[in-house]
């Protein structure tokens, strides 16, 4: 991954507006356990030009403030304030901010909203700081915030292994997808502690997941999400009927891959007349977050 630095001279700067993209993992594969209940997987991720808005305004006071509470979420949980109190804490810097979000992904929808949301106050804070941390550096501080993180700072497509930490940029297809939310919260330890999830797939190179292309990926926690949790289940059928369909993460939301923008457009009003109580929206697949391109120079 490339290890550039965000440092500037930002006196100047007092409001940032950053995007914060969904993430898709186009395959997952559980290929093991560790001793500490982590599991090893393998898994390709890809962003998406969809996701929230995250909003920084710095304070002289060295208050950290949220502008926008998550309802059922306190401070101390909310991974924007701990993202930028961890940020804080490990520079010592006397500068503040307050922080808000324009939220669009569902909680707990298997998309990375709360790690992009996390990596984006990283990114966003260490350029209106003036921290000038190298990327490297704010992915291993993300790290300890959640395993997805890091590939949100670092902002490439990529190819991950361990708890999805280790990842060698990639350059995946670029369709455009359906994303189905089907109304439902699925508990990612309940998924990762069910006794029958499959935690013994034969682990794979990267040049073999990439030559099988996307005709062959999985999900390994597809089937076991599949028989606790009905509605996901329709939700896959569905729109398999349609569209090559997988679950992302450990769902609830499952995606649809199209060949081009009027099939999405097709089958995202087929969703929406069909099946109303589905929250459903369109995107392009991206190798390269809009986070990368959005910073002031």
């Amino acid at each position: 991954m490339p290890d550039t630095s965000f440092s500037s001279d930002a006196s100047a700067q007092q409001t940032l507006t950053l995007p914060a993209p969904a993430k898709l993992n186009r395959m997952l594969h559980i290929v093991g356990r560790r001793d500490d209940g982590y599991h090893e997987l393998q898994t390709l991720f890809q962003f998406l030009d969809h996701g929230d808005d995250i909003h920084l305004r710095l304070r002289q006071d060295g208050e950290i403030t949220l502008t926008d509470r998550l309802e059922g979420v306190p401070r101390e949980a909310n991974l924007l304030w701990r993202a930028a109190d961890l940020l804080k804490r490990e520079t010592g810097c006397a500068l503040g901010a307050d922080l808000g979000v324009t939220k669009r992904l569902p909680m707990g929808g298997g998309l990375g909203g709360g790690s992009s949301d996390a990596a984006s106050v990283l990114v966003g804070l260490n350029h209106l700081w003036g921290l000038g941390l190298t990327t490297r550096r704010l992915a291993e501080l993300g790290l300890t915030l959640g395993a997805d993180v890091p590939v949100f700072v670092h902002g490439q497509a990529a190819w991950a292994e361990g708890v999805g930490e280790r990842l060698v940029a990639v350059a995946l297809d670029t369709p455009w997808f359906v994303v189905v939310h089907p109304g439902v919260a699925v508990s990612t330890p309940a998924v990762f502690t069910a006794p029958e999830l499959t935690r013994d797939t034969p682990a794979i190179t990267m040049a073999r997941a990439l030559k099988g292309g996307a005709s062959s990926w999985r999900n390994d926690c597809e089937d076991t999400v599949r028989q606790a949790y009905a509605e996901v289940a329709r939700a896959l059928d569905w729109l398999n009927a349609r569209a090559p369909s997988i679950l992302t993460g450990t769902g609830a939301c499952v995606f649809a891959r199209l060949e081009s923008e009027a099939e999405a457009v097709q089958l995202l009003d087929d969703v929406r007349c069909q099946q109303p109580t589905w929250h459903a929206f369109k995107a392009l697949g991206l190798n390269r977050s809009p986070l990368l391109d959005a910073l002031p120079a």
